[in-house]
């Protein structure tokens, strides 16, 4: 494995893309057990920003569902992880093949 096709850390801040479509997120919040993450984008691996990305494929055709720019992202089981969309894409976000969900904004209190 070189250094193109290695997953990005994934930690606070880090800036990460898709290596099969225009996806790129940044992580608010790592997960809280990182060991148990690969972050992949359309199928493959997500990889630093600056990172070269290997010769163009398309996604997945089952993970083929988009990212929506601005959205925020988190795993099934661990709201703790959270990613933030800043450039929309045809990649599903998933950890391997189990996809991420969108994260609901939580509701303001009433002031009445």
């Amino acid at each position: 494995m070189s250094d193109t096709d290695s997953p990005a850390a994934i930690r606070t801040g880090a800036r990460l893309r898709s290596q099969v479509c225009a996806t790129e997120v940044i992580v608010v919040r790592p997960p809280a057990v990182a060991a148990r993450l690969e972050l992949t984008c359309g199928g493959s691996p997500m990889l630093a920003l600056g990172a070269e990305v290997p010769e163009a494929s398309a996604p997945d055709p089952e993970l083929a569902g988009g990212a929506l720019l601005g959205k925020r992202y988190t795993l099934a089981d661990d709201d703790t992880f959270e990613l933030l969309v800043t450039k929309a894409g045809a990649g599903t976000l998933a950890n391997v093949r189990d996809p991420l969900v969108l994260k609901e904004a939580k509701a303001l209190p009433a002031s009445d």
